[in-house]
């Protein structure tokens, strides 16, 4: 694998664009609404939020996404459309005027939303500005840059990567955008992520790749504990690299599968980073567990810890919120048999041996966790099982960011 510039537009066939056209209405320099379309019909699967309140992009998507097939995916920011008035009605309203830009059929055009819930969304607004955003549809980089910074909302950068590999003799290209930045917890998608391949793979094994990739990757990060209303994650892929089309799990998919993990891992990291506030990313690694489901249990729970997330901001290597959170994940473990350490490009250093601690250098260990990356490595003596999951400190500037979000 190699990992490349162009974004959602690193695969063949695909273009994109990002223009404000008003939903954010207080900001008229801030892109508000994203498009990515295909050349060709292209096999699409996406995977949801588990929360019970779901916005209205969701069932309109789970409808259009019946057959497996899908040509466009329009995204706004600064409206989550979520317990809207006439919810469905608008959303289907945009991809209307999308699918009628891009002469396809209204169900072949995929919807998402991000931002405040509860208001109702201007869909005379998107539909003014679509003729000028499909018309700005590039191919280029520039265009995957347009519709990365059009969906972010609190975001402090944008999320964007590509990459190319070699399957059945085709060079094949995989590209990414994804917002995320508060409302992240392992429940789904955690945000929203948009990928393009121009791998040739069916629906069904588009779909089984997705679902094996949000597990190792977005399911593994956590920024508050909230799971948003909105999370989504599609992708779509249209053939166009010309390998044999992917229709089982084979050499190829495996392949396929490898590299999708890899680009969502990098944006799933990449969202935990820029958690709202954030100074650290803390990376969690459970290694020596009786099996992976219990490493991430371990795992999830360390880095939704509000109070392991309060001591790695304040660069205090507590090492017994680590344990604490351990103890009340649900999961069954011997204390006696844990070890901890923190770790970062400073170095290295065992804090606990055994469950009960250990005497270690303060100043040393404060060193380690003022690095932006911080390590909690926990080993376990319950079998050979690991698992690594990604997560973020908590600031004073997480409370101002949510203390007056919507007004």
């Amino acid at each position: 694998m190699k990992w490349i510039d162009g974004g959602v537009c690193a695969a063949e066939g695909f273009q994109a664009n990002g223009i404000h056209v008003g939903v954010k209405s207080r900001n008229a320099e801030k892109k508000d609404v994203a498009l990515i379309a295909a050349q060709v019909p292209c096999s699409a699967a996406a995977v949801y939020t588990k929360n019970a309140v779901k916005a209205a992009h969701i069932l309109i998507d789970r409808e259009h996404l019946k057959n497996g097939q899908a040509r466009a995916v329009v995204i706004n920011s600064g409206n989550a459309n979520a317990c809207a008035a006439n919810g469905e009605a608008n959303a289907l309203r945009v991809c209307q005027s999308v699918a009628a830009q891009l002469g396809c059929s209204p169900e072949d055009v995929l919807i998402a939303s991000t931002g405040v819930i509860g208001q109702e969304l201007p869909a005379s607004v998107i539909e003014t500005g679509v003729p000028a955003l499909a018309a700005g549809l590039s191919h280029t980089a520039s265009g995957s840059d347009a519709a990365a910074n059009a969906i972010m909302t609190t975001d402090t950068v944008k999320k964007e990567l590509a990459l190319e590999t070699v399957i059945g003799g085709k060079t094949v290209h995989l590209g990414g955008i994804a917002k995320g930045s508060g409302m992240i917890h392992p429940n789904m998608g955690t945000m929203l992520c948009f990928l393009t391949t121009d791998c040739a793979i069916s629906a069904a094994m588009l779909r089984e790749a997705l679902l094996e990739t949000v597990t190792v990757s977005f399911n593994r990060i956590s920024v508050d504990g909230d799971t948003s209303t909105n999370d989504t994650c599609c992708i779509l892929a249209n053939g166009m690299a010309g390998n044999a089309c992917i229709t089982e799990k084979n050499g190829d998919y495996t392949a396929f599968a490898e590299a999708l993990k890899a680009l969502s891992v990098r944006l799933a990291r990449a969202m935990a980073a820029d958690g709202e506030g954030a100074k650290h990313l803390i990376t969690c690694i459970v290694s020596g567990a009786k099996s992976v489901e219990s490493a991430e249990t371990l795992g999830k729970s360390v880095i939704s810890s509000t109070l392991t997330k309060a001591a790695i901001f304040g660069a205090d290597a507590n090492w017994g919120r680590v344990l604490c959170a351990m103890g009340y994940s649900g999961e069954s473990f011997d204390p006696d048999g844990v070890d901890i350490a923190f770790a970062s490009a400073a170095g290295s250093i065992p804090v606990c041996e055994k469950g009960r601690g250990l005497v270690f250098d303060e100043e040393l260990a404060k060193r380690i966790l003022t690095e932006p990356e911080v390590e909690i490595r926990i080993s376990l003596s319950e079998g050979s099982a690991e698992c690594t999951c990604w997560g973020c400190d908590i600031t004073y500037e997480y409370i101002r960011i949510n203390g007056d979000y919507r007004t």
